[in-house]
């Protein structure tokens, strides 16, 4: 159910922050993933974890926070990079790396599906504007 939800909701981000125009502002996919990032260091916190499992948390939610400063500043294509690359990281590295007992069981499955299709609808708006000529692309 988590991933039917997580493709729901991917998509329904994507789709408002389109219609809205919220992501015509280069800003707004890298803020997306510094927020993304974030959540597990708030779940660490939330299951009174030791200190180590947050230590590990916020070091790899820099990691993700550095992606997206360089897709802000560099190449949004590094924003995609981050947010297509944290849902890999949900799916396949998080649990290998930390036990996180705040951590929803269904976290990880809901998560690494809403930032593949969120990375996903980012390079499909960053290729379709490379491949036409607008006067004002912000995403480039």
């Amino acid at each position: 159910m988590e991933y039917i939800v997580g493709v729901i909701l991917g998509l329904v981000v994507g789709g408002f922050a389109t219609t809205s125009g919220f992501d015509r502002d280069r800003a707004f996919y890298p803020t997306v993933l510094i927020v993304i990032g974030s959540y597990y260091s708030l779940f660490a916190v939330m299951g009174a974890s030791r200190y180590s499992t947050l230590a590990i948390e916020i070091a790899v939610g820099l990691v993700f926070s550095v992606f997206a400063v360089l897709g802000f500043k560099k190449s949004m294509w590094l924003a995609v990079a981050g947010i297509a690359g944290h849902g890999f990281f949900d799916f396949f590295v998080h649990h290998a790396l930390v036990t996180n007992p705040g951590m929803p069981v269904w976290w990880p499955g809901f998560c690494g599906t809403i930032d593949i299709v969120i990375g996903g609808w980012l390079a499909s708006r960053l290729w379709k504007a490379s491949k036409t000529e607008r006067r004002e692309e912000p995403l480039l």
